[in-house]
């Protein structure tokens, strides 16, 4: 390859609309195009419903999808993906406004174009920089009780104007109770006109689940408004929709407001970060193809940065209309570049038909687009299968009923940080027993009582990594078990879990094995990875313990315990043959440390049954953790 070939191949992996138009079949270019109409069918109401729900004017949400498209269609790595106004984004997006305006009207529009840049530049940069592990952070309990709670705000904000009422002023409770109280003024043309619009989106859905319904709400309400002449009536409509090309430029914000501002776009990156990639992944999956997470993260980066600079809120990549263009036939990004032309279309030919749309059945719209997000199913099931992760569902409900948007996600967000800390700074161990008539398999002990651990050793697992936050923790609690145990002359300390060791923990081990030496009984470790063993030989712990304390296996580690302790040895069925330093091996060889040689075990499979207990998981089968290593740093 020619070095002129290896850069544009550099310029095409960055750029991927180099390798995938030139390559493109045009005998596909029809029914992409087709695709592209059902994709803009669906994308002007939602655009319209995810505007109001943003809190800006209708034409905010028209605005951002056109370049959006584009912008996806040029740097992102799905040949699928359609991204545009997403509920989640739109929920949390107007929230932000909310609180950073302070209701300024002048402010609401560039605050939202603003935050669709940072987030962008923010989702470009994580994709840059190989870090979109930060959205793992998220607790999804704690989101889904988040996105719950803010649907809650939006359906409840929305019922006065399917009423046909003002809107009371205060927070969540203070809206509801007032609307509650004034149902009685609620003007019937209204009630009906919304009642029509939410059964033939809700009904719809369910006997023709491909259809746009939104659209054909849309053009229901216009027709019906005009025919009937309900504004004449009193029924409120949205008024005039300025036509055009949407407005290029960077918006001007206040400059007190740039670090609430800044603050808010990394929230809001992180919400549509987790949101796009779950739509892209989930059409790879079914697609066959691979998308790439770092081309993702910058292709809706620039989606979102070229949403803001045209006057549009952010966007993420949607699952309903990537669904309904992949129904359509859509088998590339033409399709998306289609639906942004026709949005183009309609913002400079057809905005006058949205003026006579009754704003009741602008909130239907949006109430059908948002309900799916009160996720039932999924609290009921956390609290089936954990109750913690229902616990913290239920805190992301109250935080954003209580306290508002803002305040809520920060609480989600200190929440799924708060348990990250608690669980690896609180694992739990387990005390393990051989289990009977299984070749090298040990088991927790703890609900089984077939399983007794050896006489004088003490075998334990932990169950998560080592580290400076838990080990003193874990050292207490290790010394506490043995404590129950009298008699005890050896603890054998499972580490597999551990694959890096920090000086902290290794100067804990050490300590540890202090104490163990007051109460007579001997530390040893067994399953270490190299470079946890390195750290130990570097901070003085072989010299304190000795090599021959270190042991490839379980098996090994507690037969050379009681042998060096002056118990009885172990029974042939507990014998495992190892290689001796010249390869050799006999069936009774005691096998090797790992400072030594690396030890190679006959695996059988666990036949007990107990796979399918999540606390049991599969029975600790003696392996060589540097030989998983190994393959893995090959």
């Amino acid at each position: 390859m020619t070095t002129g070939q290896r850069r544009w191949a550099s310029v095409a992996r960055a750029v991927p609309i180099l390798r995938w138009l030139p390559a493109y079949d045009r005998s596909r270019l029809w029914g992409d195009v087709l695709a592209g109409a059902m994709v803009a069918a669906l994308l002007v109401p939602q655009s319209l419903g995810y505007a109001r729900i943003a809190g800006v004017p209708v034409q905010v949400g028209l605005y951002a999808v056109p370049l959006a498209l584009l912008a996806y269609a040029v740097l992102g790595s799905s040949p699928q993906l359609i991204v545009g106004p997403a509920s989640t984004v739109a929920i949390v997006s107007g929230s932000l406004v909310a609180d950073i305006a302070h209701d300024n009207p002048r402010d609401v529009v560039a605050i939202t174009s603003a935050l669709a840049i940072v987030a962008g530049v923010v989702l470009a940069a994580i994709g840059l920089m190989r870090i979109a592990w930060l959205a793992e952070f998220l607790s999804k309990p704690i989101v889904t009780g988040f996105v719950f709670g803010l649907t809650l705000t939006i359906v409840i904000g929305e019922a006065p104007t399917l009423l046909g009422i003002p809107k009371p002023p205060g927070d969540l409770i203070e809206v509801l109770v007032r609307t509650a109280r004034d149902v009685g003024q609620a003007d019937l043309r209204t009630v009906a006109v919304g009642v029509v619009a939410l059964t033939i989106l809700f009904a719809g859905r369910r006997i023709a689940p491909f259809v746009p319904w939104g659209i054909v709400t849309l053009v229901v309400g216009v027709v019906g408004s005009r025919l009937l002449d309900l504004q004449a009536d009193g029924v409120a409509m949205i008024g005039r929709v300025p036509s055009g090309l949407p407005p290029m430029g960077l918006p001007m914000i206040p400059r007190d407001d740039l670090g609430s501002v800044l603050v808010g776009g990394v929230s809001l990156a992180l919400v549509a970060l987790a949101e796009g990639l779950a739509a892209s992944r989930l059409f790879a999956t079914r697609g066959g193809y691979r998308v790439e997470t770092e081309g993702e993260l910058i292709g809706m980066g620039a989606a979102n940065i070229a949403a803001g600079f045209s006057g549009g809120l952010a966007v993420a990549g949607s699952l309903s209309k990537t669904a309904a263009a992949e129904q359509a036939g859509s088998k590339s990004q033409v399709t998306g570049i289609a639906a942004s032309g026709l949005v183009i279309v309609v913002l400079v030919a057809f905005t006058w038909v949205l003026e006579d749309l009754p704003q009741a059945v602008l909130s239907a719209i949006v109430i059908a687009a948002v309900w799916g997000l009160m996720d039932l199913p999924a609290m009921r099931r956390y609290r089936r299968v954990r109750r913690a992760d229902f616990a913290a569902a239920v805190i992301g409900v109250a935080a954003v009923v209580l306290l508002g948007p803002l305040p809520g996600l920060g609480i989600a967000i200190a929440v799924s940080l708060l348990v990250i800390i608690y669980r690896s700074s609180s694992p739990r161990i387990e005390v393990l027993g051989k289990i009977s008539d299984e070749k090298a398999a040990w088991g927790r002990v703890r609900g089984h009582p077939d399983r007794q651990p050896v006489a004088g050793v003490i075998v334990v697992r932990l169950d998560a990594p080592l580290f400076w936050a838990n080990a003193t923790a874990i050292e207490d609690r290790l010394l506490a078990e043995i404590d129950k145990w009298p008699g005890t002359r050896a603890l054998v300390l499972d580490l597999e879990a551990t694959t890096q060791l920090d000086t902290t923990s290794a100067d804990v081990l050490s300590h540890l094995a202090g104490e163990l030496g007051q109460r007579d009984v001997s530390l040893y470790l067994a399953r270490v990875f190299h470079r946890v063993e390195s750290v130990l030989e570097r901070s003085g712990f072989f010299d304190l313990v000795g090599p021959e304390h270190f042991w490839h296996s379980i098996s090994q580690c507690v037969r050379a315990a009681r042998r060096d302790t002056g118990l009885k040895g172990g029974s042939k069925s507990d014998r495992v043959s190892a290689p001796g330093r010249d390869g050799v091996s006999g069936p009774d060889d005691v096998g090797a440390p790992t400072g030594a040689v690396n030890a190679t075990l006959t695996l059988e499979p666990d036949d007990e049954g107990d796979e399918g207990n999540a606390d049991d998981e599969v029975e600790v089968l003696d392996h060589d953790p540097t030989d998983d290593e190994a393959a893995h740093d090959a």
